[in-house]
């Protein structure tokens, strides 16, 4: 299994350029034909592994810094993948960043502005579970929240500005040594039902429902169109979107874990290499250690 995490990975990428329709193109249900569960959770163990060791040496070289979004609608798992995925890490050198409705001092500022406070140090990973792209969905099925007003006749040039102003600050940070990871997990419309009757269902999962997540569900198609729109104008050669399967959790905690490895695999991350004078200091420290008496 560990020999197809790139094909896993390369199966989920966006293609830059591409006119993404989410009903045509990618499968919410959708997992490997002749990987059983079990096998694949047994793979993804196997994956968190190698995640840490590469976590550790990225970590210690500290010449990049990795940015992960996540985004999807209600129940698509956004949670679950933070937990599953980077648990075993290293916490000194990961945070996450949930981002929700904008505050008053958030909203004096343009919409970027909250992203780019809390972006990675090198060495470090950053998971932004919801982002800057709410500025281009959420907003955009729900217009009546721009701040300020924008009229109706003039929404389209704004979606359109924000995905060429996204698309350059991304470019940016990519240029200024900031890989970015972005990961739409796709649920389909039936699986969101199921998990939120889960929810309503079972006591110790009710704190997870919200009145509002219903209301949304009626935006459905609005949502749908706007995520195809979204990965259409913002998946680029240097900060691709990756579409993850997510109906079934187990395949998209999976897709996701090869899509992270393959990412740091390819920045060959290793540990510092100690100068002559510092390697002479190391020894010299191991002899007074060994000479200490008692």
């Amino acid at each position: 299994m560990s020999l197809r995490w790139k094909d896993l990975a390369d199966a989920a990428r966006v293609t830059p350029g591409s006119q993404v329709e989410l009903a045509r193109d990618y499968d919410p249900g959708r997992r490997e034909p002749d990987l059983a569960k079990d096998a694949g959770e047994a793979a993804l163990a196997q994956a968190k592994a190698l995640f840490e060791q590469l976590q550790d040496r990225f970590f210690a070289q500290a010449d990049r810094a990795l940015l992960v979004v996540l985004q999807a609608i209600d129940a698509a798992g956004k949670d679950g993948t933070i937990k599953h995925v980077m648990s075993g890490l290293n916490p000194e050198g990961v945070d996450v960043y949930s981002f929700k409705a904008p505050t008053a001092a958030e909203l004096a500022h343009d919409y970027l502005w909250r992203h780019q406070r809390v972006l990675p140090e090198r060495g470090r990973i950053a998971v932004f579970n919801r982002s800057h792209y709410e500025n281009v969905l959420v907003t955009r099925v729900h217009p009546e929240l721009l701040n300020p007003p924008v009229p109706s006749d003039e929404l389209e040039a704004l979606w359109q500005k924000r995905f060429r102003e996204i698309n350059s600050w991304e470019r940016y940070l990519c240029e200024t040594g900031t890989v970015i990871v972005k990961l739409f997990l796709n649920v389909s419309k039936s699986e969101q039902k199921r998990r939120f009757l889960e929810r309503l269902n079972n006591p110790e999962k009710n704190w997870k429902f919200s009145v509002d997540d219903l209301k949304e569900r009626a935006f459905w198609d609005q949502y749908q169109h706007a995520f195809a729109d979204m990965l259409s104008h913002t998946s680029t050669d240097w900060a691709p979107w990756y579409v993850v399967p997510a109906d079934h959790k187990w395949f998209s905690h999976l897709t996701t874990s090869a899509v992270l490895l393959d990412t740091l695999s390819s920045l060959g991350p290793r540990y510092p290499e100690l100068a002559p004078a510092a390697k002479e200091a190391l020894l010299q420290a191991k002899s007074d250690l060994l000479d200490e008496q008692g």
